[in-house]
């Protein structure tokens, strides 16, 4: 009897994870996944009327109830939350079919964090970031609002700090939030069910402060300088408004660490702010909350083993990867290090985004961090718990016959779902992970891959593969097409990161970054036009406060933002080929082909027809 139940159970797999769906709009739709749903029939009717009870009370202030009717909603509990499911459930006429949806969050804190210390956003993007976070159910805007170019605070008792002479040149000199401004964000974010946590990062990351008053927040002038700036600060905004405080702490060397944090915890206790600082960062009590985000191997699981609460940032950042491999790897992740939700001591996680690179277009950070699609695997992630089934490695997709590799298939045909519905034009990402690749590095024994994008890197500690500074990795896969056809393909190989722009750069002109290669049935595939700036950024370190910081991520640098090259496929199978270097140590190692579709609209979504299997 074991055979046909094996049999069954691939099939109803495969079943899952087909390339195609019908756009539905009932929980198969919803992100993040409602813990029930039921729907009451399949007529649709017109969405005429929204009230609330306010008789039935939940326990846990994100539990809400969702009853639809014949055109009316009743909600229950949680407002925001009941609201954002009501949005994903109407359809493009503004109709809905009666269903009941019960849902809570696994865990109470579900945030987003943004770096306006380095690069300033304008208040409407602010805005726009805060709509998202309210649409996938997060509840807290961590605002990262001072770093080493500037202090982004209107500062009344010490206005040389929004002086444009103290600040790093280029980037967004002089820009500050008033006051006013930032209790507008903070109003906002409240009336979507979001509450802010500011943060003023102490005593590091703080060039700004030094150059103003000439010497550091940890010296006892420093202290007397903060003190009254918090002071000012907590004045203007009170704890109703900010219940948390993000101290910052990390990344800093200073003779008395231990004094600096217990001055600054007496301070929080006199503000009667709950303190949250960064782990690793400078000692702190249980009474701080610590927000883990050292992603070394096994740190994450000691970490949370620590006395006192934490929040998990360890899941990465969206700047640092490539977003096709990072989408996956959040949907993978074991949120908090935890199989099964156990908020004694785990809040939940923030999801962080840094622009430690200048940026002149404000309006590409989101596409060229792939922000929107990292932020609904995390919302799936933290709003349920635990994770999507045992995986060794969170980088590396699994295949469509284990049960992590079957749910992620389904979450991305739902991401499609809401890409082509919600964020037209606004999210470059397609389903990538069922691409399986036969990989082999140099003369090692070849391994299966999975994914649009592999990480080399992680690829070889998966398979305890030793490197050297050099070596050669050559990936191989079979597409069948159902026909003579010509397709488009994402290409890009060792993406940077947006912080520390470590890599290729852009190729030599006809060429691929780092020399890089790939043939399609022996034929040998070009960027599909002449790069503008051919074999610039070619950086080969890490750019942290070097003047090659300064240089803005353009398009052309960033694969899912540039034009896909063309293909032609033969009907039947058609083998792929790439060939990816690693030429020096340190290098982010990596290749991405993704067969693609561009819309008339210039919308890219997924190809269609086709078919993969390792060669």
């Amino acid at each position: 009897m074991k055979k046909p139940i094996l049999i069954l159970l691939i099939f109803i797999v495969l079943s899952s994870c087909s390339t195609k769906q019908e756009p539905q709009h009932g929980a198969n739709a919803l992100i993040p996944e409602p813990k029930a749903f039921q729907l009451l029939g399949h007529k649709k009717h017109k969405l005429r009327e929204v009230e609330t009870d306010t008789k039935t009370v939940f326990t846990n202030p994100d539990e809400y109830q969702l009853i639809v009717k014949k055109g009316r909603a009743m909600i229950s509990g949680n407002e925001a939350w009941a609201q954002s499911t009501l949005d994903q459930l109407v359809d493009e006429n503004g109709k809905i079919a009666d269903c009941e949806v019960h849902d809570w969050a696994a865990y109470p804190f579900r945030g987003f964090m943004h770096d306006t210390g380095r690069n300033f956003q304008p208040i409407s993007i602010l805005k726009e970031t805060i709509d998202l976070m309210s649409f996938y159910k997060l509840n807290y805007f961590h605002w990262h609002l001072t770093d080493y170019p500037a202090w982004r605070i209107e500062c009344k008792v010490y206005p040389q700090l929004n002086d444009p002479q103290y600040h790093r040149k280029g980037r967004d000199v002089g820009k500050f939030y008033t006051y006013d401004e930032i209790r507008e964000v903070i109003a906002y974010a409240k009336a979507r069910g979001i509450t802010v946590v500011p943060e003023i990062d102490m005593p590091g990351h703080s060039t700004y402060f030094k150059n103003t008053f000439g010497f550091t927040m940890d010296s006892e002038d420093g202290k007397k300088v903060l003190e009254k700036c918090l002071d000012e600060f907590f004045a203007e905004i009170p704890k109703s408004d900010c219940p948390y405080f993000h101290v910052g702490s990390d990344e800093v060397w200073i003779e008395d660490p231990q004094g600096f944090m217990q001055w600054i915890e007496a301070l929080m206790v006199k503000y009667d702010r709950q303190p949250i600082a960064w782990d690793p960062g400078l000692p702190a009590s249980d009474k701080v909350i610590r927000q883990i985000w050292n992603e070394a191997a096994g740190s994450n699981a000691a970490a949370s083993e620590k006395s006192g609460k934490y929040l998990d940032s360890f899941v990465g950042y969206l700047n640092y990867y490539d977003p096709m491999l990072f989408t996956s790897r959040l949907f993978l992740h074991t949120a908090a290090a935890q199989a099964e939700p156990d908020t004694t001591k785990a809040l939940g996680g923030i999801l962080c985004l840094w622009n430690d690179v200048r940026v002149d277009k404000k309006e590409n950070i989101a596409l060229h961090n792939g922000m929107i699609n990292g932020m609904m695997a995390f919302a799936e992630r933290f709003w349920n718990g635990g994770n999507a089934g045992k995986v060794e490695n969170e980088t590396l997709p699994t295949g469509p016959l284990t049960e992590a590799g079957a749910r992620l298939a389904h979450f991305e045909e739902k991401m499609s779902l809401h890409r082509d519905r919600f964020h037209k034009n606004t999210m470059r990402w397609v389903a990538n992970s069922q691409i399986e690749w036969q990989v082999k590095i140099d003369e090692n024994e070849a391994f299966t891959a999975f994914g649009g994008a592999v990480d080399l890197d992680a690829f070889c500690q998966a398979h305890q593969i030793n490197l050297g500074d050099t070596a050669l990795a050559v990936a191989q896969t079979v597409i069948t097409a159902e026909r003579d056809m010509d397709i488009e393909a994402w290409m890009g190989f060792c993406t940077p990161a947006r912080s520390n722009r470590n890599g290729y750069g852009i190729g030599q002109q006809g060429q691929w970054e780092g020399g890089c290669q790939c043939f399609v049935n022996g034929k040998e595939i070009q960027p599909p036009k002449p790069w503008e700036e051919p074999g610039k950024y070619d950086y080969r370190f890490n750019t942290w406060s070097k003047p090659e910081e300064e240089e803005p991520f353009t398009d052309e640098q960033l694969y899912w933002m540039r034009q896909p090259a063309k293909i032609h496929l033969n009907k039947g199978e058609n083998r792929v080929e790439i060939k990816t270097p690693k030429t020096y140590k340190g290098l982010r190692w990596s290749f991405a082909f993704i067969p693609v579709k561009t819309q008339a609209d210039g919308m890219v979504t997924e190809a269609d027809g086709l078919l993969y299997r390792p060669l």
